[in-house]
């Protein structure tokens, strides 16, 4: 299966494991929500060993072991939170495990140590907190409901689409060319317009949210969506390589294709936490 994706072109490639990646996503947040956990936990987990793999190219030595059990363990803390399982004073069990990163530097003997420990947290910070704050658009209500994931999710690839159109066909002024030559005002412009097409739409279908919720939450997307795939540029450009990974053809790696969505999951939790 993989020669036989291998031969395709780059295009071909990306347009089989996005529709691929689509009905999986579909599928598993729509069935229950338990198999939206486990594949947003997968998703947590490769995208933290993805980023550790990344700053060790740098001589950087991340505990892999420490950062994915504190990723882990919040991810799955705020879960079982939100659904009510586990009293949420337990979610104090998370800043032990943090402060056992500084312990067990001390026997690991790499250079840099502090170095290696930041980076170790960091990893924790950029994926999983970001996913484990995405429980909280599920149970806005109380229970689980997968209409604000898959909305978000929507306006996601929404405004990259967009972007993306838009960037191609019109792109001419550059949005910040010393981290990405490619991102264009058009561009953004072009996914500000299609996000909010496509929240407009979304308002009469998934009503678990109001008309001028899902236009906020489509103005975050537009904005600190793009600021995500910048910062992940950046870290990219900074370290010297063009994909995050070779996890999905075509498209990189789980942060290439999540950078996004990474970013801007914090500023829509508050959003509809105050509005």
């Amino acid at each position: 299966m993989n020669k036989k994706i291998s031969t395709l072109s780059n295009w071909q490639q990306r347009v089989i494991v996005g529709v691929l990646g689509v009905i999986l996503f579909i599928g598993g947040i729509l069935f229950s929500e338990w198999t939206y956990f486990l594949l947003f936990l997968g998703l947590t987990l490769l995208g933290m060993v993805e980023f550790y793999k990344l700053v060790n190219t740098q001589g950087i030595k991340p505990n892999y072991k420490s950062g994915l059990a504190l990723g882990a363990l919040f991810f799955t803390s705020v879960f079982l939170v939100e659904k009510e399982i586990m009293p949420a004073e337990l979610l104090y069990l998370s800043v032990p495990v943090l402060f056992l990163t500084f312990l067990l530097e001390l026997y690991r003997k790499h250079q840099q140590p502090f170095s290696n420990i930041a980076f170790t947290l960091l990893g924790a910070i950029y994926v999983a907190v970001p996913f484990g704050l995405l429980h909280q658009l599920g149970y806005l209500q109380g229970e689980y409901s997968w209409q604000p994931i898959l909305g978000v999710l929507f306006l996601t690839w929404a405004s990259d689409t967009g972007a993306y159109i838009f960037g191609k066909s019109f792109g001419k002024h550059k949005l910040l060319e010393r981290v990405s030559p490619g991102k264009t005002w058009e561009g953004w412009a072009g996914g500000v317009l299609m996000a909010i097409l496509v929240a407009w739409g979304l308002s009469y279908f998934f009503q678990d949210l109001e008309l001028y919720q899902w236009i906020g939450i489509a103005l975050i997307m537009s904005v600190f969506g793009v600021m995500g795939d910048l910062v992940e540029s950046l870290l990219k450009r900074s370290l010297g390589v063009k994909d995050s990974g070779t996890l999905l053809p075509g498209h990189g790696g789980i942060l290439d294709r999540f950078d996004s969505l990474l970013m801007a999951i914090p500023f829509i939790v508050a959003f509809l936490k105050i509005f």
